[in-house]
């Protein structure tokens, strides 16, 4: 199973990738408990703090393997998620660290809603996009009508929804469905570059309490955030990173942010 999701730290930014390639990385519960296990020892590890997510080959994630759809609609099979894994598939959401998906090629389906739950996202300009569900006679599953709004809106989350239709990564772009599209030969690069700057410039620690605000402000009110923001940001001043981040902009060096505390 370790063959199937492929991994390697380097310079403080960790590397997964799905390693299907014959399937265009199709979707199998033994790809997500991999997957999950890898983001779980990332967030444990000192020397991981940013991760690149990503497919083998010419694909990203082609969606839920096609095989163990035919076995569902003929009434065989329990699923194609991880079955026997109780961690959601928005779990990259709780990894305390930036997870930037580097969306090489085509992404459906499942493979979409990983893309979205990741918390960056690089996309080669001629990537093939799409939801797919209701073109496979399916709903907006496993937490993407959640999430999908919230990057682009309700209209334009509605249109990608129903339709299921193809966009290319320069008009995800557009919609805001990933952040920046890149030329076809340099979407790894390109995604590297981000989180080596990432690991290098940014505090650990600021970029964690970030993440849980962001997600955890999508479903509180503005008085809420508020107390929420100012009650850290007190924190964040007795705090070593903080006289490091003005000691190192002060002396115009790079800073030495330390891990991110256990």
């Amino acid at each position: 199973m370790s063959e199937m999701v492929l991994f390697e730290v380097r310079d403080g930014v960790a590397m997964i990738t799905f390693n299907r390639p014959d399937r265009l990385n199709a979707w199998i519960p033994e790809l997500q408990t991999r997957y999950f296990d890898l983001l779980e020892q990332c967030a444990e590890r000192d020397d991981v703090r940013a991760i690149i997510l990503t497919g083998a080959g010419r694909g990203f994630c082609a969606g839920a393997d096609m095989q163990a759809l035919e076995q569902l609609a003929g009434g065989e099979g329990d699923g194609v998620t991880g079955v026997n894994d109780s961690r959601p598939v928005a779990y990259a959401l709780s990894i305390p660290k930036p997870v930037i998906a580097a969306i090489n090629g085509p992404c459906a389906g499942l493979g979409l809603v990983h893309a979205v739950m990741c918390d960056v996202r690089f996309a080669a300009v001629n990537a093939k996009l799409t939801t797919s569900f209701s073109r496979r006679g399916l709903v907006a599953e496993h937490g993407v009508s959640w999430m999908l709004p919230r990057l682009i809106g309700p209209a334009k989350a509605l249109d990608l929804l129903l339709s299921g239709r193809i966009v290319l990564g320069a008009e995800a772009a557009q919609l805001g469905l990933v952040n920046r599209a890149v030329p076809d030969d340099r979407t790894l690069e390109e995604t590297l570059k981000y989180a080596h700057m990432l690991a290098r410039e940014c505090s650990p620690t600021s970029m964690a309490t970030i993440k849980r605000q962001v997600y955890a402000d999508c479903a509180r009110g503005l008085d809420v955030a508020l107390a929420d923001a100012n009650e850290l940001m007190l924190a964040s001043f007795s705090r070593p990173d903080f006289a490091e981040g003005v000691g190192s902009f002060v002396e115009r060096r790079a800073p030495r942010f330390e891990p991110l505390a256990q």
